[in-house]
């Protein structure tokens, strides 16, 4: 998704600020998910048995990608649809 992000920015020719928050919200996902995995590693290191604490923590953490995930996209989606639009002129021709 990374990849397609930086596709369509410069296709779209997407401003600097915009830039500044996509890469806001890749590193944010990236983040998020690095923690996870960290959190994988370290239940593993403590117990192979089932434990529900250990359960709920991994799930939260999963969760946690989950919402960075969706929120990035929905950013992305905010900024590549607009530009969109305005390259279609779905806007009447005027811009912000």
């Amino acid at each position: 998704m990374t990849a397609l992000v930086f596709v369509f920015g410069i296709v779209l020719g997407v401003s600097p600020l915009e830039w500044c928050v996509l890469l806001l919200c890749i590193g944010i996902v990236l983040s998020a998910e690095l923690f996870n995995t960290a959190l994988e590693k370290c239940a593993k290191a403590i117990t192979s048995d089932f434990d529900d604490h250990i359960r709920d923590a991994l799930d939260i953490a999963s969760a946690a990608v989950l919402m960075a995930s969706i929120f990035a996209a929905l950013v992305g989606a905010a900024i590549f649809l607009f530009r969109i639009g305005f390259r279609f002129g779905w806007f009447g021709g005027y811009y912000m």
